[in-house]
């Protein structure tokens, strides 16, 4: 029975939606998350091992399964997560994935749509930008309502990167990346800090570079290493973590990929920005304070972005 109002919807029962629905159950901030899949029973299995754990892990949200593609019982989320999709292989890239996906999420868009209409949609499946473009089409919500994933993922990397280099605290070391989830992908050197101190004063250009290169690349290493599947611990904490914004209602300021209108100069296009998260979505973008190459590279990775976002339209 769910002790609180609220109630979280995740996509997908995998490794990625499993950990997900973990993460938020233990937030204890809504009465129910619900767990679906199309696979009969997997959800529904997950859901009563996830709330045995409770008495011992001190949280009374309740996880409920739904298998078999259905959607009943996510009726009336105030969010909705979708993972669903397929994860990528070794040398596979995220666009490698776009035309399975883009069937999958658009299927699953419509469903939300129809049983969740005052939603705010997290996406999570790749390829990122492009995915969160369908799925604000497919919905048909406004844009403020529909956001995707992947900044708060490549700035966690950024920094347990710059962390482990340094030899200091994750705690101690503050960094940013923008752009989009994949390739032109652009971490924000400027903004990064360990204790306080910019990074380019602890650490030389050179370094800086390897780590950015690094992350814009972690996925990639993170699968190479796994061989079957993909990176779920991380994603889903940073999933999890927007989706706790949203129901607290907290004005969290996060990079995620949300609908550029004006901001930094570019329009119309899904694109790894800060951002104010809200009971609504995203409230308003956050124009952060950036170099002149580093505006560049935010510009160069929106042209890249908004050819292919044109393209799933018809997906």
């Amino acid at each position: 029975m769910a002790t609180k109002p609220g109630k979280i919807t995740v996509v997908g029962s995998g490794f990625y939606g499993s950990t997900t629905a973990l993460r938020l159950a233990q937030y204890d901030v809504v009465g129910t998350v619900v767990l679906t899949d199309v696979v009969e029973g997997k959800p529904e299995g997950l859901a009563l091992d996830l709330n045995q754990s409770r008495s011992i892990e001190g949280f009374e949200t309740e996880v409920v399964g739904v298998g078999g593609g259905s959607y009943e019982g996510t009726e009336g989320s105030d969010v909705v997560v979708i993972t669903a999709g397929l994860p990528r292989k070794p040398g596979m890239s995220r666009m490698d994935l776009i035309e399975t996906n883009a069937g999958i999420v658009r299927q699953v868009s419509e469903n939300v749509a129809r049983t969740s209409p005052d939603a705010v949609v997290i996406v999570v499946s790749n390829p990122l930008d492009e995915m969160t473009a369908l799925a604000q089409l497919a919905t048909g919500f406004p844009t403020h309502r529909v956001m995707g994933q992947a900044g708060m993922l490549d700035t966690a990397r950024f920094t347990d990167n710059v962390a482990r280099e340094l030899g200091v605290p994750t705690a101690s070391v503050q960094t940013l990346t923008l752009g989009s989830h994949g390739d032109t992908m652009v971490p924000v050197p400027s903004r990064c800090t360990v204790d306080g101190r910019p990074l380019s004063e602890v650490m030389a250009p050179d370094r800086i570079a390897h780590l950015v290169d690094r992350t814009r690349n972690g996925g990639a290493e993170v699968v190479a290493l796994l061989k079957t599947g993909s990176a779920y611990y991380a994603p889903s904490a940073a999933a999890a973590r927007m989706a706790k914004a949203v129901i607290e209602d907290s004005g969290a300021v996060m990079p995620v990929c949300a609908w550029v209108d004006g901001e930094h100069g570019i329009s119309g296009v899904y694109l790894g920005v800060e951002a104010e998260i809200g009971r609504e979505g995203v409230r308003r973008v956050v124009e952060t304070d950036l170099t002149d190459d580093e505006l560049a590279g935010l510009r160069e990775a929106a042209e890249a972005v908004r050819a292919k976002q044109a393209d799933v339209a018809d997906l």
